[in-house]
């Protein structure tokens, strides 16, 4: 059985992207945004820390959400895969909470899943997918 819904797929140019997967895929009134990494696309580095990382993290979520016609406020689910390695400073990992919950701060804050595994580029600390909803005209 195949699906009659369109799907489309969302480009981003100032986000972080891979040619064997999309950034983001809309689907009726959902977008679902891949893993995107914490990489500043200015310099093509990945910042030090994990507070740095999830601040740019959120800032490409949130390109690619904008290239949607979304923003933050639509996300109801969020999947933070971080590293062992980096909540290993406490103090960091307070701020990337902070950082995080300042981002996501509409009501009903989206729901979230943070397994620890191990990412495929050794300099990133985390990767964000996410699901939203596109709001109503």
């Amino acid at each position: 059985m195949t699906s009659e819904m369109e799907r489309t797929a969302i480009v981003a140019p100032n986000a972080p992207g891979g040619r064997s997967y999309s950034q983001a895929v809309g689907v009726g009134d959902f977008v679902f945004v891949a893993g995107t990494a914490g990489k500043n696309m200015e310099t093509g580095t990945f910042p030090a820390g994990i507070a740095a990382q999830m601040e740019q993290a959120i800032k490409n979520i949130g390109e690619v959400l904008a290239a949607a016609d979304c923003r933050l406020d639509d996300v109801v689910k969020v999947t933070t895969y971080i590293t062992p390695e980096a909540y290993a400073v406490d103090e960091e990992a307070v701020l990337a909470e902070e950082i995080y919950t300042r981002a996501f701060s509409a009501e009903p804050k989206p729901a979230r899943s943070s397994p620890r595994v191990a990412l495929p580029i050794p300099e990133a600390l985390i990767s964000i997918e996410a699901i939203a909803v596109r709001p109503t005209s």
